[in-house]
C-alpha cells in the first residue's frame, strides 16, 4: 500500500470513481455497491460557545472547511443568546475556527470585531453588521487580485412584501477581513432591494459554491414554480463569469424523482425534497457533493432531514450514484445531531480516511420557542471509497442465467491526456490477492490495445500504480480509455473503487 507520505492529492488528478456512469460507462457481470460513512468518535468536533459567547446558541455549519498551508480552516455561522436584539439578522455572524488535524479545533481570539463591548473573539471581519444564515468560502488561486484570493457567496435577508432571502457575495485577501464584491451597506443585518443582484424572490442561495470551466456557481434552494411545478424545494443553479455580476436566469440541476408529483399550491413543506442546495467538491474533471434529503410533513414537529450523494461531470447536472440511497441519517432524539443534519461544504482525504464534515439543525423545533442548535462534526469513509464495483454473483448457481465463464469487466469513457505530460495511472482497490487480480489494459479510442501498456494489479491499497509492462511499448495517444477485468478464483473479494490519472 503506498505510504501517506508518498501520496499525491486526488484532488488534482482525474478520476473516475466506481459509481460515476459517464466517466465509467461499459460494465458487464459488475454491480455497484455504495459506502455509508462512520460518524468520527469525537463528534461534534466543534460545539457551541459559552452563554454570552457569539455562539453560545449556535454553531451552524452552512459553511466550508479548506485546508492549506498545513492547517484547517472552517468559516461557520455563529448565532448568539441576546434574545433582546432589536435585528435579529444580526444575530447570526459569520466566525471561523482552524485546526492542525482536522479534528481538535480551535476559535482563535482574532480581534476584528467588537462583540458587547470587546473584541476578543473568533468573528471575521465583513464590513458591517451583516447577518447571514448561510455561508461558503472558496480559495480561488486563478484571480490575478490578491485581494479577491478568497471568495464567498452568503445568505442575507431583504425586505420586500415580507423578509426574504438572497445572495450577497464577498471578497478577502485572507479570509478573515472581507467586503462585499459590490459596494451594498447594512440596513440592520440586511440587505436593501436596490442592491439585489437576483430577482427579487425567495432564495436560500448558498447550498454549495465552485469554479468551474472559468465561471462561479452556485447552488440554491428554492420552490418557486420553474420550467415544470416541481414539489417544495429543489436545486437551482446560478452564475457568474467574475463573482460580481450574477445572471438572473439559472438552471434546475437537481429534482429527486419523488418530486415530480407535484402536491398542489401551500404544501410546500410536505413530501420528499430536497434541502438548501448542493455542498460541493470539486475534484477538477468531476464534482462530487452532498445534498438533503427532506423529508416533509403537514406540520414541523414531523420534519426531518437525511443527507445524500450526487455527482456531476458538467458542473450542471447532478444525478444520484444510487436511486434515493442515503448517504448519512440524522441522528436519534438525545443525539447532537437529531432530527436534521447540514451537508457544510468540507471534504478532505486525511491519512487513510475521507472527512465529509456535516452540521445539525432539528427542524421540528421550528416555530416553538429558540433552543441551542448545531455544532460540526465529521462522517468518515476509507480514503475516496464511496463505492465499489464488484462482481456479480447473481447469475451463478441452479437457474443460473450467465454462462460462468462470463468476464466481470468495465471500459471507461476517452480521457484526454495532458498535452506535453505522461499520466500515471493509480487504482484505489482492496480484496485482491494470490486467486483475485485486475487486469488493466490502456487502450485507443477506437479500443485498440496500446502496446506494451497492459498491468496486472496484485496490491491493496489507495493509490496503487500500474506497472506497464516493459516491452514494446507504443506512444500514448492524445486519448485514452482503460479495460479492467477481474480476474482469478477469487474475484469475488475485490472491490474496485477509482482510478487515477496524476501527472
Amino acid at each position: 500500500m503506498t505510504s501517506a507520505g508518498e501520496r499525491f492529492d486526488e484532488t488534482r488528478a482525474t478520476t473516475l470513481f466506481a459509481f460515476d456512469s459517464v466517466s465509467i460507462p461499459h460494465t458487464q457481470n459488475l454491480r455497484l455497491e455504495m459506502s455509508e460513512p462512520r460518524r468520527h468518535p469525537a463528534n461534534p468536533v466543534l460545539r457551541r460557545g459559552e452563554a454570552g459567547t457569539p455562539d453560545a446558541m449556535g454553531v451552524q455549519f452552512y459553511g466550508s472547511v479548506i485546508r492549506e498551508a498545513g492547517k484547517y480552516r472552517l468559516w461557520y455561522v455563529a448565532h448568539d443568546d441576546d434574545a433582546s436584539s432589536a435585528a435579529p439578522s444580526t444575530r447570526w455572524r459569520a466566525a471561523y475556527a482552524e485546526s492542525v488535524d482536522g479534528v481538535s479545533w480551535a476559535k482563535p481570539r482574532l480581534g476584528l470585531v467588537d462583540f458587547r463591548g470587546n473584541r476578543d473573539n473568533n468573528l471575521v471581519d465583513v464590513g458591517g453588521d451583516w447577518g447571514f444564515v448561510n455561508l461558503k468560502v472558496i480559495r480561488d488561486d486563478d484571480d490575478p487580485d490578491p485581494a479577491r484570493r478568497y471568495k464567498m457567496t452568503t445568505h442575507v435577508y431583504f425586505r420586500h412584501h415580507s423578509r426574504l432571502g438572497t445572495l450577497l457575495p464577498f471578497v478577502s485577501a485572507d479570509g478573515l477581513t472581507w467586503r462585499p464584491a459590490t459596494d451594498a451597506k447594512p440596513v440592520k443585518g440586511e440587505l436593501r432591494k436596490e442592491d439585489l443582484l437576483l430577482p427579487v424572490v425567495h432564495l436560500e442561495p448558498c447550498g454549495g459554491l465552485y469554479r468551474w470551466d472559468g465561471w462561479y456557481y452556485l447552488t440554491a434552494q428554492n420552490a418557486m414554480p420553474g420550467i415544470h411545478h416541481h414539489q417544495g424545494r429543489v436545486v437551482r443553479i446560478f452564475r457568474s463569469s467574475d463573482f460580481v455580476n450574477w445572471k438572473a436566469t439559472n438552471h434546475i440541476g437537481f429534482v429527486r424523482d419523488v418530486q415530480h408529483d407535484w402536491l398542489g399550491e401551500g404544501r410546500s413543506r410536505e413530501g420528499e425534497q430536497n434541502h438548501e442546495g448542493i455542498a460541493v467538491w470539486n475534484r477538477g474533471n468531476v464534482l462530487l457533493g452532498l445534498y438533503g434529503r427532506w423529508h416533509g410533513a403537514v406540520e414541523w414537529e414531523e420534519v426531518t432531514v437525511d443527507l445524500g450523494l450526487v455527482i456531476s461531470n458538467d458542473g450542471l447536472n447532478f444525478r444520484e450514484p444510487e436511486h434515493e440511497w442515503t448517504f448519512l441519517r440524522c441522528g436519534e432524539d438525545g443525539d447532537w445531531d437529531q432530527g436534521g443534519v447540514l451537508q457544510g461544504q468540507g471534504f478532505e482525504n486525511v491519512g487513510d480516511e475521507t472527512f465529509l464534515y456535516y452540521g445539525a439543525w432539528d427542524p421540528r423545533g421550528t416555530g416553538g420557542s429558540p433552543v441551542p442548535r448545531g455544532g460540526v462534526g465529521i462522517a468518515v469513509l476509507p480514503r475516496d471509497r464511496f463505492g465499489a464495483f464488484r462482481v456479480d454473483e447473481s447469475g451463478k448457481g441452479p437457474g443460473a442465467y450467465q454462462a460462468p465463464e462470463i468476464v466481470s469487466e468495465f471500459v471507461t469513457a476517452s480521457v484526454p491526456r495532458e498535452e506535453g505530460k505522461a499520466s500515471q495511472v493509480y487504482l484505489n482497490v482492496d480484496g485482491l490477492g494470490p486467486d483475485a487480480t485486475l487486469s488493466i489494459e490502456m487502450l485507443d479510442e477506437a479500443e485498440r490495445r496500446v502496446p506494451g501498456r497492459v498491468a496486472k494489479i496484485g496490491e491493496n491499497g489507495f493509490q496503487v500504480p500500474a506497472k506497464w509492462a516493459d516491452s514494446e511499448k507504443g506512444p500514448v495517444p492524445d486519448r485514452v480509455k482503460f479495460r479492467v477485468a477481474f480476474e482469478g478464483a477469487g474475484n469475488a473479494a475485490i472491490r474496485f473503487y477509482a482510478l487515477y490519472l496524476a501527472p
